[in-house]
């Protein structure tokens, strides 16, 4: 996707959850967890800070992949465009 293709109304939802944690999947198997520092246009992407790198495991009997590893990472920027999957985290 080029930013032209990305609607604006993505963007204002990822502003109103600036501080929020999430879960931002890259492949069916991979992606990275962390707290929502900003939001950039161009590129059009996120950065995360206390950011994990995790691995989802989806099993037969729970077809949902939940997150079976992570690994520490501190802070990253994920361009929108590798991005296949957005979830905003509730506290539990």
């Amino acid at each position: 996707m080029s930013v032209a293709s990305l609607p604006p109304s993505i963007f204002l939802i990822l502003e109103r959850n600036i501080g929020k944690k999430l879960l931002v999947i890259l492949e069916p198997s991979y992606g990275f967890e962390g707290i929502l520092a900003s939001v950039k246009r161009t590129p059009p992407g996120v950065w995360l800070s206390d950011a994990n790198a995790v691995t989802l495991r989806a099993t037969i009997a729970q077809p949902i992949p939940q997150v079976s590893n992570r690994i520490e990472r501190s802070e990253i920027f994920i361009n929108l465009n590798a991005a296949q999957r957005i979830e905003v985290l509730h506290k539990e």
